[in-house]
């Protein structure tokens, strides 16, 4: 048991000195790959040139450009949809054929937009029937007093030729007055009453062109509701609006879709736009019309930023590029790379390439190699703007002068390196 016990000890110091160990040898191993000396009173570093990368400072054109990827997408689209739901019958085309205006895509039933059509048109039916019969009794009450107008001035004809006959009769006393009297009188009732007639027929001729006007109206709204109604069932047929390209149809047979639903989609053929997200520290450097270069297919595409949307989401904002309709095999959602030029262009300008020293410098200091590539010597340089492959140097160092561009994880607090 003693000698089991001890096995066991032994096992637990070797993993607890095991991580120290590995630790002092990877030590051992930097320390014979990178040796410190100090020449002249200044640090030297000897450094191993299979861990270097050097590169040539260069002269020529600079262009801040930077590289996207963005996803064609349709520069118009139409969206397919009913204004009344309804069950999928028929459909009479397969997503992502091309398709002619006014061809059906598919048809959809509705039953209770059905009866509701057929009781518009029962309303309206009796809504004129309504009217009709309106304006054939104010004809016929027109008519009974016209009639009696026509009794009224008859009798007035009489009692005047009456009135004219008795006149010399009283005066030379074969007729009493009473009966003149009995004229007078009747003739002030039939005056009266012909006035009366006249009052009448004016009223009913008002009352009468209000009654139709407001029927009329009505007549007319229900003849809107029923076209309104009919436009509904028209539309249960789903037709295609333009001439493009059937890019989406969400329709299966059976299925009931409820109003306003999306049926589908139509891209307007070779129009085509790339949507590309850009990172938000580049907002306020993207404008409206600036230059993107596009290469496909050994072609190149000067092309313009159209639209700017700077609303920022999971930090990025989005441009639109318009494409030319001369680029050949475009497909919605597929990807392509575009140089975005932020700034014009410099010519004979300082380049050095990028490299990993950058994230150690900050691009503030850099080690420049000797002639005789012996040594690298610690020297502050001003980097400007950069692109996918340089930084534009604005002072520091020189064209044909080299620079190591490799990471100074191991070396960034030397002054001066010695390459082995």
């Amino acid at each position: 048991m003693d000698r089991k016990k001890r096995r066991t000890q032994t096992q637990l110091l070797f993993k607890r000195w095991r991580p120290v160990t590995a630790t002092c040898v990877i030590l051992a191993g930097i320390t014979a790959l990178y040796t410190f000396a100090f020449e002249n009173g200044e640090r030297v570093q000897r450094v191993d040139s299979k861990m270097l990368t050097l590169s040539t400072v260069t002269q020529g054109k600079f262009s801040n450009v930077l590289r996207l990827r963005g996803n064609v997408k349709p520069k118009k689209s139409i969206l397919l949809d009913t204004s009344s739901g309804g069950r999928v019958e028929e459909i009479s085309v397969e997503q992502g054929t091309s398709v002619k205006k006014g061809q059906i895509l598919l048809r959809l039933s509705n039953p209770s937009l059905q009866l509701d059509v057929m009781s518009r048109e029962a309303q309206i039916a009796e809504q004129m029937n309504f009217l009709r019969n309106t304006q054939m009794t104010m004809e016929t009450n027109l008519l009974d007093l016209r009639r009696d107008l026509l009794e009224v001035d008859l009798q007035l004809s009489h009692l005047n030729r009456k009135l004219k006959q008795t006149q010399p009769l009283i005066d030379d006393g074969v007729v009493a007055r009473d009966e003149l009297e009995a004229i007078e009188s009747d003739l002030t009732y039939y005056h009266a009453r012909r006035q009366l007639n006249l009052d009448r027929q004016a009223q009913e001729k008002s009352i009468r062109q209000v009654q139709i006007t407001q029927l009329q109206d009505s007549a007319n709204m229900l003849q809107k509701n029923l076209a309104f109604a009919r436009k509904n069932l028209e539309d249960l047929i789903v037709k295609a609006p333009i001439d493009g390209y059937l890019s989406a149809l969400n329709a299966q047979l059976g299925e009931s879709k409820p109003a306003g639903a999306s049926m589908g989609q139509i891209d307007i053929p070779d129009q085509f736009t790339l949507h590309v997200n850009v990172d938000e520290f580049y907002i306020n450097q993207v404008k409206i019309g600036m230059l993107a270069r596009l290469r496909q297919n050994d072609n190149v595409y000067d092309l313009r930023v159209t639209k700017l949307d700077t609303q920022v989401k999971n930090a990025l904002f989005t441009i639109e590029i318009d494409l030319p309709e001369n680029m050949a095999s475009l497909k919605r959602g597929q990807t392509l790379d575009v140089d975005l030029q932020i700034d014009g262009e410099r010519q004979n300008a300082v380049l050095l390439p990028r490299g990993p020293f950058y994230n150690q410098s900050g691009g503030n200091w850099l080690f420049v190699v000797s002639h005789d590539t012996q040594y690298a010597e610690r020297r502050s340089v001003q980097l400007g703007k950069k692109n996918q492959y340089h930084y534009h140097v604005l002072d520091g160092v020189l064209p044909g002068e080299q620079v190591i561009t490799s990471s100074y994880s191991a070396f960034e607090n030397a002054q001066r390196i010695k390459i082995e």
